[in-house]
């Protein structure tokens, strides 16, 4: 497995001839001029950084106005928006723990050798894949995708919080076209600029890229082993301790909730009364760990030091907690033993499942049963709350599962 970075190449300052190349004949009454004349101007900024004008001009052509829905997603993150309990529900159920050991099955040699190449364990690499693309189906989904020239484009030029991360990201993604691993057509993504099966972006791809079937190309769009490679040097790179947890599910004593976001050996947790559901010890008591409460009270976790490292792909709390937990459940492990606080009347996951599949046996619902809630699901539910003579709001809840049961 080996990585190639792509070296820098001199300075073409041809910003009016670009304009005059990329831009064509007058432009048309939809072209944004404003947007077009920002693409024009930042060639001199690609140039610097060793972009020629052929590869600019592959990676713009065509794009004459921004991409609104990568504003609209860019005001949206879930992680930081919902519930811990419905943030993981979605991404910590049965479908994902089903698909996930389907695929530990398809891939088990790919999986095999990563893991001992790089040290991490290959359940973690699963759930990541998970977490980011649904293991590869998003990429099929066009209203999921986007290009990246024109996405990073639009957050530089329209966004200005996010316009110095989009500039740098789209300088990489310039260099990863100019490499040739990737055509500039194919180069899909998040509204971010999160690409391929693990979704990285362009700065992190070119540190990161892995090539790990031996083709001369780091594909993380179409290729399964250069996506987790990928990965997995990632974490590899960030301190991933091999054979370590990334941390333990507990019972937090009374008055425990004072420690949140204190870090202790795990050993001085235990004596200070922390200790797992399942009354199994921790291991490794000599080494650290910081407490934290997803729901401000209720379950705590101690997080060790590979929980830190997985946020090196995605800085999210809830982001890490869901990886870790997925990639349990994969191993064979159970999952969470102490219920979240839920508010009275919600569903847990296991209801969430049920209700799905009461719908769709009824034949009210023709989806996945996969415990997430969007426009079809909600459908069904308003078909069947219309039938029944209920407030047809659309919302899962146990009063429709009770009706349901019925």
């Amino acid at each position: 497995m080996t990585q190639n970075l792509t070296t820098v190449l001199r300075r073409s300052a041809l910003t009016l001839l670009l304009s005059a190349g990329l831009m064509g004949p007058a432009t048309t009454a939809r072209a944004d001029a404003g947007f077009q004349k920002w693409i024009a101007n930042f060639y001199a900024t690609a140039a610097e950084n060793g972009i020629s004008k052929a590869t600019y001009q592959k990676a713009f052509s065509g794009v004459k106005t921004p991409d609104q829905s990568v504003l609209e997603k860019a005001a949206y993150q879930p992680e930081f928006k919902h519930k811990i309990w419905d943030y993981l529900d979605s991404r910590v159920n049965p479908y994902t723990v089903r698909i996930g050991r389907e695929m530990a099955a398809k891939h088990g040699r790919t999986l095999a050798a990563i893991e001992k190449h790089f040290g991490v364990d290959r359940h973690i690499l699963l759930a990541i894949w998970s977490m980011e693309s649904n293991y590869g189906a998003v990429l099929s989904k066009d209203d999921r995708l986007h290009y990246v020239p024109r996405a990073l484009a639009t957050l530089a030029y329209a966004d200005k919080k996010r316009s110095t991360y989009a500039k740098k990201q789209l300088v990489a993604a310039l260099k990863i076209i100019q490499r040739g691993d990737i055509a500039a057509s194919e180069m899909t993504g998040s509204w971010a600029g999160a690409m391929g099966h693990t979704q990285f972006i362009p700065s992190s791809y070119l540190i990161y890229a892995i090539d790990a079937d031996g083709n001369g190309h780091r594909d993380i769009w179409n290729s399964v082993p250069d996506a987790l490679a990928t990965a997995a040097n990632l974490l590899a790179k960030n301190g991933w301790q091999p054979g370590k947890t990334w941390g333990y599910e507990v019972v937090v004593p009374k008055g425990g909730e004072k420690y949140s976001g204190q870090t202790k050996t795990l050993a001085q947790w235990a004596k200070l009364g922390f200790a797992r559901p399942s009354g199994s010890g921790f291991k490794n008591g000599k080494d650290r760990a910081e407490l934290k409460l997803p729901a401000g009270g209720g379950p705590g976790f101690l997080m060790t030091k590979n929980f830190f490292v997985i946020k090196r792909y995605n800085a999210s709390d809830s982001y890490a907690l869901g990886v870790g937990m997925l990639a349990d459940q994969l191993a064979g492990y159970s999952g969470m033993r102490q219920r979240w606080p839920r508010p009275d009347g919600a569903l847990d996951i296991s209801e969430k499942f049920e209700l799905q599949t009461r719908l769709k046996e009824l034949g009210y619902y023709e989806g996945e049963v996969d415990g997430n809630f969007g426009s079809g699901s909600k459908a069904a539910i308003q078909a069947f709350q219309n039938r029944m003579g209920l407030a047809a709001d659309g919302q899962p809840s146990q009063e429709l599962l009770r009706a349901l049961r019925r």
